[in-house]
């Protein structure tokens, strides 16, 4: 008799694991339960619908460092499966990925349905079996260590189980988990926007600056990055990369802090006020209003002036120090209040999960119960945006799949 994996959730993780140990293990009856009724769902939308498939970053210490939580976990995950690994997987199949600017990488098709069709033809390939609106509603194990993966309208027994639900926003969600005896840290949202209601700055909603410095006052959260100001407030790498490393203490703060904005991180403040009799010498005479050579968007250095309480018809000469010191200061510390969050497009990630401890990081599988595994973002890791929690699904899939289609290896 054939033994049976059953894998609990149709995303990149779970299709990962179930296509790759249906590969590598033939007599291996492989199954996907998925609670929606849609395949893939981040992969979708992932990358503004051209799913951010991994990122090039080929040095394990840096790959590694863009993951808030799981450090320690990841070192071990990516010496079995890292980025070029993915990039060969893929490549084997068809499909191509391209490098952009920043590292991203992207289908060089420039569409996520590329990445989803090679997933679901491997699927057909080695008859992986797809069940949508199935959700697991409990899982027991009996005396013979079957596992009893009771869903909605019927009980699958299998050999082995991977977990690959992608993360929760409420504890409770975990209870078929913990019910097993694993332990969870509690989730929090991690990729998120700042609002700034009734800030004067949302009006610029659509300007963009390539490079910011986000700090949050009084903490060590600190990142550089794109930034995008929106109707609500503030978005973009930079915002995005602080509230992954600060998912945590910004939730223990009820999201309500404030951030200091430097829109020109070639200076810092004191390297500014040293630079500035030359930078204003070099203005002479011009209207401040249409001299910005610090290149930012021209609204936003109106607003700028605006908030300094600056005219714009004035020169650069006649520039009193007092408005001089405002406006440094509103150039390299500008403050913000922030006051809630709203979730980043689609792309729901959740610092939380299950403790790693639990986890050999070697094989995916529990320490806990044999033949039980877990792949992907159900684990507590979650890495900044970018490529990088894809890249995690692929690994902890990948990993999970090669020990499952092992069994001699877990006995």
């Amino acid at each position: 008799m054939r033994e049976k994996l059953v894998v609990i959730g149709g995303g990149a993780a779970g299709f990962f694991c179930a296509i790759n140990a249906a590969r590598l293990n033939p007599n291996l009856d492989v199954c996907i339960l998925e609670k929606s009724n849609k395949l893939l769902a981040k992969v979708k939308v992932s990358g503004g619908g051209r799913c951010n498939t991994t990122h090039a970053c080929f040095e394990l210490p840096a790959l590694v460092q863009k993951y808030p939580r799981g450090q320690n976990f990841l070192k071990k995950t990516f010496h079995w499966f890292n980025t070029t690994d993915t990039i060969e997987w893929f490549a084997s199949r068809g499909v191509d990925l391209k490098t952009e600017a920043d590292g991203r990488m992207f289908p060089a098709s420039n569409d996520s349905q590329t990445i989803i069709d090679c997933l679901l033809k491997e699927a057909d390939k080695y008859k992986v079996h797809v069940q949508i609106q199935t959700a697991v509603e409990k899982i027991t194990v009996n005396n013979a260590g079957i596992f009893l993966v009771q869903t909605t309208n019927k009980t699958i027994e299998a050999n082995y189980v991977c977990v690959a639900t992608g993360g929760f926003p409420k504890a409770h969600q975990f209870e078929f988990i913990t019910n097993l005896g694993h332990t969870i840290e509690a989730p929090v949202p991690s990729l998120f926007t700042f609002n700034m209601p009734g800030n004067p700055i949302t009006e610029l909603m659509g300007v963009s600056v390539s490079e910011a410095q986000v700090k949050i006052a009084g903490s060590k959260i600190m990142a550089t990055g794109p930034l995008l100001i929106t109707h609500w407030g503030m978005s973009g790498p930079a915002i995005l990369k602080c509230s992954a490393w600060g998912a945590r203490e910004l939730a223990n703060l009820g999201y309500a802090f404030t951030i200091r904005v430097n829109w020109i991180p070639t200076y810092a403040e004191q390297d500014l006020r040293t630079a500035w009799p030359l930078i204003r010498s070099e203005q002479g005479n011009a209207k401040i209003g249409g001299r910005n050579p610090f290149e930012l968007p021209g609204r936003l250095w109106l607003h700028l002036l605006e908030v300094c309480g600056i005219d714009t018809g004035i020169s650069w000469a006649t520039l009193t120090a007092a408005a001089q010191n405002k406006l440094i200061t509103a150039l390299t510390a500008f403050e913000c209040k922030v006051s809630g969050k709203t979730t980043f497009k689609d792309e729901f990630v959740t610092c939380g999960g299950i403790k790693l401890s639990e986890i050999d990081a070697n094989t995916m599988q529990s320490k806990r119960i044999k033949g039980l595994y877990f792949a992907g973002e159900i684990m507590d890791i979650d890495g900044i945006t970018g490529g990088f929690n894809f890249q995690n699904a692929w690994t902890s899939g990948w990993i999970a799949a090669k020990s499952i289609a092992e069994p001699k290896k877990n006995d």
